[in-house]
């Protein structure tokens, strides 16, 4: 068995980690869920929610990496009482991992694709009507989406064979600042496109009379929803990282720097996204055919669109790729731990078992596409069906029951890990909070995530 790694610095920390929760539904989700909620009332709510819900579970589970040491199955083991089986949640966690992977990979090659067309000249002279059929192109082609997949995928693993300095915290540091840069000059050519004023007024002003013809109700639970789901916490993609942690600072304050970075892209996000659309008299609640067809639109039509359309591009693929070699570290991390195995082995192990277990998803939207696993939904739809609605919301509903009660590792061993360090600690006035309140406000997310919704 290797010796153990961890980060060179706590800034390549915080980016690994927030690449992790930084990811597609940040870019494109956020931004027309607040169009569709209220705008900036919506916001507000979202902002609660993470304080109230985020931050606690994510501190839960890399308090769990941190204590142990070590990935989540022997994570479990090193803390649960004996003879309790809390570690079988944590097989449950790296099959949703790996499930995750099946089908945000190929997400990922669309980002890639679309940077690639740009940036060689694919949409020029290409109408707006036309762009929508680029896209459908790219789905009915299996070929040149299994290609995209698996340079993700390949390149992904390439990245973590050089370990977790000199490849994962690395290339992160590189992406995440690269990917910040990007945003904001992306951001500052939107707002002063003719006419952006309006899309800012609708994305950022509150707007009562929009959350009445809404509902307040639906505004609160959607806020919920996103607070919940934009960290990704309930599969143990964020534990792993809090085992590669120093002991020197608090969870609870840099739970709070990862949410920022993730909070501020996702707003950022809205000032590229809204001024462009109202720039261009385009309606932003459209959600993932906005990324692929509308924004190309816009693209095509703005000066200098082939260098705007390939910076965002670029941009949405760090956003992806930072997630796929951050969640690809946690299965390459877990069979080095459970197996005993080398990185080396484990990451050419893991880059076979992927390239295959994309395949289902890529094929998805051509050859498989009469194929609908559950109900009316796809392969893609029924892989994120799976993980967002339940594994996600159970997870972190056993990882809070895990932390704070005494069946588990326990409130007080929780709360000593959390504030262990210099930074902002976790006050035990919360802990009657943790135990009564917040598994409820899960159990919603749980059960609204499963009513079929409406047309």
């Amino acid at each position: 068995m290797e010796k153990r790694e961890g980060f060179k610095s706590r800034l390549g920390f915080i980016l690994v980690s927030a690449g992790c929760a930084i990811g597609i539904g940040n870019v494109w989700k956020f931004p027309y869920v607040a169009g569709q909620n209220g705008g900036a009332i919506f916001v507000l709510f979202y902002l609660v929610f993470l304080v109230l819900m985020g931050i606690p579970v994510l501190t839960m589970e890399i308090s769990i990496g941190r204590a142990s040491g070590k990935t989540i199955i022997e994570g479990y083991k090193a803390l649960e009482k004996k003879g309790s089986k809390w570690h079988i949640h944590g097989w449950v966690c790296i099959a949703g991992c790996y499930l995750l992977m099946m089908y945000y990979t190929t997400v990922a090659g669309w980002m890639l694709a679309y940077f690639w067309k740009f940036l060689t000249g694919s949409f020029e002279g290409v109408k707006s009507d036309e762009v929508g059929g680029v896209f459908n192109g790219m789905l009915d082609d299996p070929v040149q989406m299994c290609i995209f997949t698996a340079v993700v995928v390949v390149a992904g693993f390439l990245v973590l064979s050089f370990g977790v300095k000199n490849g994962l915290e690395r290339v992160n540091k590189f992406m995440m600042i690269g990917l910040l840069a990007l945003i904001l000059v992306l951001a500052v050519n939107s707002v002063c496109l003719k006419d952006a004023g309006e899309g800012i007024k609708f994305y950022l002003l509150p707007n009562i009379d929009n959350v009445k013809s809404v509902g307040l109700f639906k505004v609160i639970t959607a806020a919920m929803n996103q607070a919940f789901f934009t960290l990704s916490i309930g599969i143990a993609s964020m534990e792993i990282f809090g085992s590669y942690m120093s002991k020197e600072y608090t969870l609870t304050g840099e739970a709070v720097r990862i949410c920022s970075l993730d909070t501020f892209v996702a707003l950022i996000s809205g000032l590229i996204i809204f001024p462009a659309c109202s720039s261009f008299g385009i309606e932003p609640s459209e959600g993932p055919s906005l990324i692929f067809v509308t924004l190309p639109c816009v693209f095509t039509d703005m000066a200098g669109g082939r260098i705007w359309g390939s910076c965002f591009f670029l941009f949405m693929t760090f956003a992806s790729f930072s997630t796929v070699t951050a969640v690809f570290e946690n299965l390459v991390g877990s069979m080095m731990d459970d197996f005993k195995l080398s990185r080396i082995k484990s990451v050419l192990i893991n880059a076979v078992f992927m390239l295959v277990a994309s395949l289902p998803c890529v094929l998805g939207f051509n050859v498989l596409k009469d194929f609908h696993p559950i109900g009316e939904r796809g392969v893609l739809d029924s892989e994120d069906f799976i993980v967002s609605n339940l594994l996600l919301p159970i997870g972190a509903l056993i990882f809070n029951v895990f932390c704070t009660t005494k069946y588990g590792w326990g409130a007080e061993k929780y709360l000593e890990e959390v504030n262990t360090g210099k930074g902002m600690k976790m006050s035990r006035k919360l802990v009657g909070y943790f135990k009564y309140v917040l598994p409820i406000l899960i159990i919603i997310i749980l059960v609204t995530g499963l009513i079929p919704k409406g047309d």
